[in-house]
């Protein structure tokens, strides 16, 4: 059974911050079919169309009947623990300064063995377990053996906060607490035991609903940050970026129609000044100071959440503006977390549909309350996930714009969905 976290020792200053390492990562272009999957949470192999056997490790031609004609499906992960080791001592950097090392060999169900990470729960061979795919540091995927059925506190295996950026003793940053949106993210990760939240408000002499309740709570503080104001953001990126170990960046403008039907720029340049300049003012001033942390000690800094929106896939011409700036946000988004592997900082990004609030009164349901967005934005950050479609409307779309993104424009642009 893993034993419960306990909360880190405060960090001596006169000790140097280490420096990340990350594991091997080198992967060819058809291995990173694992990879694509394990960012949404799925555990995938390829399976011959013409055999139907199931392969690995990932391969141009099937094993048995060397047929080119290969698909990626989910597989449940089930399977049998025939050996297990131990590693006290590893050649590569990444892993000499996290010995000892459990690893084994699963046969699965579905035919293939596989090299898995253990998970300290996992008893020796032989047994039964469950294996899942997980990013690594490196942002690759990586297959880790589960137990059957595990116990309260598997998260806080030493192993699995590697691969995941749970919360837990984590100081986090949202960046708007006016929003039912962003309150839900506060109180979600304060239930999540998160140590200190820093939440960002950009009018602090306006009395809003819910900032009394929230702030209430012992681990929030209140922080003054406008994300138009290139000053405020620098001024708090001085005063507590060395210490934020998750960004959550959850401000944003949103506003219904399209080109036609809104004379002048205004209400666009203020979409884009939230949604796509914000982020980028934002990942100047704390993207540096997360990089700088990413290996410091077991709560070191883990993850960047951008709140985007479905409509960034394709554009939603009802709220055309709108659709355009989280596009552009989504886009600078990849840039940010092409930057910020290197250093190990996972970048989350999360595409939901219509979400009940405010800024969506207007809209019919199907709508995501915020508590719904609140906890997939938590379980992303425990899964170590990247991409999180939370909501029926966005997993619709999603569905829909993998499926032919031309048609899916053409639906939109003829009935509005």
């Amino acid at each position: 059974m893993t034993m419960p976290l306990m909360k880190p020792k405060r960090k001596n200053p006169v000790l140097r911050t280490r420096q990340m390492n990350l594991p091997p990562w080198a992967r060819g272009r058809v291995a990173l079919g694992i990879t694509a999957a394990a960012a949404e949470g799925r555990f995938e192999l390829q399976v011959c169309d013409a055999c139907g056997t199931t392969q690995y490790p990932p391969r141009s031609a099937c094993v048995q009947c060397l047929s080119s004609q290969m698909s990626w499906r989910e597989q449940s992960g089930e399977g049998e623990l025939l050996s297990d080791t131990t590693l006290h001592h590893s050649n590569d950097l990444f892993f000499r300064e996290r010995l000892p090392w459990r690893l084994g060999f699963v046969r699965l169900d579905t035919g293939p063995t596989v090299m898995v990470h253990l998970h300290g729960e996992v008893g020796p061979a032989p047994r039964r377990v469950r294996v899942g795919a997980r990013l690594d540091r490196a942002g690759q995927a990586v297959l880790i053996g589960f137990p059957m059925e595990g116990s309260a506190h598997m998260a806080d295996d030493k192993m699995l906060r590697e691969m995941t950026s749970d919360p837990k003793f984590r100081k986090a940053l949202v960046t708007d607490g006016k929003s039912e949106v962003g309150q839900a993210i506060v109180r979600a990760l304060v239930k999540a035991g998160a140590e200190i939240v820093w939440v960002g408000h950009a009018e602090p002499w306006k009395k809003l609903g819910g900032l009394d309740e929230i702030t209430a709570l012992p681990q929030v503080s209140l922080v003054p940050l406008d994300l138009t104001d290139g000053r405020s953001v620098t001024e708090l990126a001085g005063a507590i970026g060395g210490k934020v170990d998750i960004v959550i960046n959850n401000a944003e403008v949103h506003r219904t129609y399209g080109i036609g039907s809104r004379r002048g720029t205004d209400v666009a340049r203020a979409e884009m000044d939230i949604n796509y300049f914000g982020l980028l003012r934002l990942a100047q001033e704390f993207g540096p100071a997360l990089k700088g942390r990413s290996a410091d000690g077991a709560v070191n800094a883990t993850a960047w959440v951008n709140l985007l929106s479905i409509y960034a896939l394709s554009n939603f011409p009802p709220q055309g503006t709108f659709s355009a700036s989280k596009a552009a946000a989504y886009s600078l988004a990849q840039c940010l977390r092409a930057e910020m592997r290197p250093a190990g900082i996972r970048v989350i990004n999360v595409f939901p549909g219509p979400v009940d609030d405010e800024w969506n009164q207007l809209m019919p349901p199907p709508k995501l309350a915020p508590a719904a967005l609140a906890k997939a934005i938590v379980d992303a950050l425990r899964d170590g996930v990247e991409d999180v479609y939370p909501g029926d409307v966005a997993q619709e779309w999603l569905e829909r714009w993998r499926d032919n993104p031309k048609v899916l424009e053409r639906e939109l642009a003829t009935n509005g969905g």
